[in-house]
């Protein structure tokens, strides 16, 4: 476990675009800006017009804003396959226009100068012969072919007449069959064919894609377009692949932006700095330490010790779950020992205490004698239990964020319609349980990173933690009262049957969405304090915020008594 010591990442190490992330009013095309301040604090607290709080609200209404299908924002735009092709055919064109350069020769600079403009531009005309020769397009042969009837391949050494020959521009003779080896065994190596260069040993000449097209074959030269159209993005520093699985768009990234949560065409939200899923408000730091520690092996030797006592001969760990003190060690080693004491059981009996006790073990810790195991079994039990408290309710959020994209899916496809067949409303007109549902996605996807969060502020920060719980339950019971209402409360009005008033579906309407405007609110709060660090927190250690509505709202976090609903796969209050 981490110690107390380790200090944590801020959640506000990368400055912010848009402090007020979550305020400001949502539009209609998905994306939404916001003008108020931070209101102090980290960086980045005057900054504006970041990314949009409902992130799914496009995908969800299945809108296309343009021909290709770019979701363009301020800070990032998602590319599809069809989008890098024309990007990367416009930087070729422009790049062979301006130096005056064939495309081919333009592709393999452009590749070399990881596909940018600016920089083939500036090493060009500030030495283009040394760039020539760095990248290997040479003006002019080194290797002359001479006007023979015959030529000898530099690989095989067998005559061929010249038709059958072939040379990069430095003039080094190959024939046909050499050439269409060499390019195929290039390819199936990977995608360092992309800087692929003349057979010759001595000759750096580029082999560039004009050579690839003549002479390699078909399966080869697809590869080499995949790779070519590939290194697009993986070679530019910015734009990523979305991570998602299956997914083959790219996200282009603007250069000085805070927020790096981008949401891509498949409806995945991942971080562009970290490529994990998106984790707003929690830095990429404490993301990175929380899933090492999901997954080390620190967490088992944890368990271990907290939960098992070696074996005193053979020193195999032992979980005793139940029954009496009487322990015999599985074989070979069927050592018969006392659990409490570690003694032979031959020396226990009814003097001992019998089954269930050991006067031996009560009289030596009085005395102090396992007071340094005890210590380290209770340091780790208790480390361990803390660990489980923060992963399960991360967990669950995470089980709950995902129970919710179903069911947003099936009101989309299913019950939107029949709500508009049953209560003559138009589907347009039920766009709040959307927004609803919208709503409690990315709140789910909020709350389980501040349990992350919580793992790694410092305890001595008592104010911080006092304040930081308040928020996180007020956001987390808010949550429960709109997540309720939208799977419980809807369905009574789902049911044919049932002809219920209009009155009462007008009510259940104002009661949804002013549910999802107070749940709105109350995240709001929550991420804009923790991207401030929690800096409300005066040096008394309590805070304005919180002490007004304290009584109220019950400031010792609500959300870490919560547990796992197992058939609805939220997190209900005891």
């Amino acid at each position: 476990m981490e110690s107390d010591e380790d200090k944590m990442v801020d959640a506000n190490d990368v400055e912010s675009v848009d402090d007020d992330f979550y305020s400001g009013e949502l539009e209609d095309d998905y994306y939404y800006s916001d003008g108020d301040d931070g209101g102090g604090g980290g960086g980045g607290g005057d900054d504006e017009d970041g990314p949009g709080y409902d992130f799914m609200a496009e995908a969800a209404d299945d809108l296309v804003e343009d021909s290709l299908y770019w979701r363009q924002q301020q800070s990032y735009s998602v590319l599809k396959e069809d989008d890098i092709k024309q990007r990367q055919d416009d930087a070729v064109a422009r790049v062979s226009t301006v130096l005056s350069i064939s495309k081919v020769d333009a592709t393999t600079l452009l590749r070399h100068y990881n596909w940018s403009i600016s920089k083939v531009h500036d090493e060009w005309f500030a030495d283009e012969d040394g760039v020539r020769n760095t990248v290997g397009l040479l003006d002019r042969p080194v290797a002359p072919i001479s006007d023979v009837r015959e030529l000898t391949c530099g690989i095989c050494f067998e005559f061929f007449p010249p038709s059958r020959i072939v040379s990069a521009a430095c003039g080094h003779p190959f024939c046909n069959s050499c050439w269409s080896g060499y390019i195929n065994a290039s390819v199936n190596d990977g995608p360092g064919c992309l800087a692929l260069r003349c057979p010759d040993p001595s000759c750096r000449a580029a082999v560039g894609l004009d050579m690839v097209n003549m002479l390699a074959s078909d399966e080869e030269k697809e590869k080499y377009a995949r790779y070519l159209l590939r290194s697009y993005v993986e070679d530019n520093r910015k734009t990523k692949w979305c991570p998602a699985p299956g997914c083959e768009c790219a996200v282009d990234f603007a250069a000085g932006a805070g927020n790096f949560d981008v949401s891509c065409l498949c409806s995945y939200s991942f971080c562009w700095s970290c490529t994990e899923e998106a984790h707003r408000p929690v830095d990429c730091g404490t993301v990175s330490k929380w899933i090492l520690k999901n997954s080390a092996e620190s967490e088992n030797m944890n368990w271990i010790l907290a939960n098992s006592k070696p074996c005193p001969k053979c020193k195999r760990p032992i979980e005793k779950n139940q029954g009496c003190m009487h322990i015999t060690c599985t074989p070979p080693c069927k050592f018969e020992f006392c659990w409490l004491c570690l003694g032979s059981w031959s020396e226990h009996g009814e003097r001992t205490g019998g089954f269930y006790a050991c006067n031996r073990y009560e009289a030596a810790k009085q005395e102090g004698a396992y007071d340094e195991a005890e210590k380290r079994r209770e340091m780790a039990k208790n480390s361990l239990e803390r660990y489980t408290h923060y992963y399960e309710r991360w967990a669950s959020n995470q089980t709950s964020r995902q129970k919710a994209l179903a069911d947003l899916q099936q009101m989309q496809n299913v019950h939107l319609a029949k709500l508009s067949d049953i209560h003559c409303t138009p589907e347009s007109q039920l766009k709040f349980i959307t927004d609803a549902w919208l709503q409690i996605v990315e709140c789910r996807r909020v709350l389980k990173w501040t349990y992350a969060y919580g793992f790694y502020l410092p305890d001595h920060e008592q104010g911080k933690r006092q304040f930081f719980e308040y928020l996180q339950g007020e956001a987390e019971s808010g949550l429960e009262r709109l997540h309720q209402c939208a799977e419980k409360e809807l369905q009574q009005f789902l049911t044919p049957e049932a002809d219920r008033p209009s009155k009462e579906f007008e009510e259940f309407r104002t009661k949804l969405a002013g549910l999802t405007s107070v749940t709105k609110n109350y995240f709001e709060n929550l991420v804009r304090a923790l991207e401030n660090g929690l800096v409300d927190v005066d040096s008394n250690g309590s805070s304005s915020r919180a002490a007004g509505s304290k009584d109220a709202g019950g400031g010792k976090g609500r959300a870490g008594r919560g547990k796992a609903n197992a058939r609805t796969g939220r997190i209900a209050d005891d």
